[in-house]
């Protein structure tokens, strides 16, 4: 059993072929998939996939690069949602992307303080996106005491040293295709250094496609090549990395079903 914790079957991309995208996965022993939701389209398509499958679950916040956008109405709604539905098992993804220019710093940095509280309120673990701004991200993990609720650096990409400042802050590091790549250097570091107990396996699909797929359309039955590299750099069976990671995602997201 795996799952796959941050994928966007809510994305355009799987329009056409959501039904047939999710048989493929079952049928590669991903039994659960977490869908994030980052903005009110994708929220509300988000909630229609987990009311439809009972084993999608989901995680809903605000995305940094679209920060500027966000009202006090968004993050209201977003609560609300957050605390009466079932389904919702995490806050985010919620950050900073210092990468593209569309929110300002201080408007992405203020939006991630609010998404940490409201993440503390209802007890729900948050999910950091992080795109060239690793020191503000983790400056304001500590300053905001997210600790307190822990949560996952989604599809780390990060050296070995900063996963282990964010483990010690009570984080799961989770990676993602470019763990497969031959030239990433970080990730694979990353995968050998820090111990499994601390590891979990996404795809971040439709982007971000592990090696052989690199360039196509990621979907989550790849998450199966994620964790055999992660075995494969560790030298320890599949199965084991396979049977840790799924019980780290249930643990982290409180999945008892």
């Amino acid at each position: 059993m795996l799952i796959d914790t941050h994928v966007h079957l809510n994305a355009d991309q799987y329009e056409e072929d959501v039904d047939e995208v999710i048989r493929r996965a079952l049928d590669a022993g991903v039994e659960k998939m977490v869908v994030v939701g980052f903005d009110r389209q994708t929220i509300r398509r988000a909630l229609e996939l987990a009311e439809t499958y009972p084993f999608i679950y989901l995680v809903i916040g605000w995305h940094p690069v679209d920060a500027v956008d966000c009202t006090e109405e968004d993050l209201r709604w977003i609560e609300e949602i957050a605390a009466e539905h079932p389904k919702v098992v995490g806050i985010g993804e919620t950050g900073l992307d210092y990468h593209w220019d569309k929110s300002p710093k201080d408007v992405q940095q203020e939006l991630f303080r609010r998404q940490i509280a409201l993440a503390k309120k209802l007890k729900l673990p948050v999910v950091i996106h992080n795109r060239d701004a690793t020191g503000d991200v983790v400056r304001i993990l500590r300053e905001e005491n997210a600790a307190e609720t822990g949560g996952i650096m989604h599809c780390f990409s990060g050296s070995p040293e900063t996963a282990k400042e964010c483990v010690e802050m009570n984080f799961m590091i989770s990676l993602g295709g470019p763990v497969t790549f031959k030239n990433a250097r970080q990730p694979k570091e990353v995968a050998k250094e820090i111990p499994l107990d601390h590891l979990l396996v996404e795809t971040d699909a439709p982007y971000l496609a592990p090696h052989p797929y690199r360039g196509k359309r990621n979907e989550p039955s790849y998450v199966r090549l994620v964790a055999e590299q992660i075995a494969l750099l560790k030298e320890i069976p599949f199965e084991e990395v396979a049977r840790k990671t799924t019980e780290n995602a249930l643990k982290i997201f409180e999945i008892r079903e």
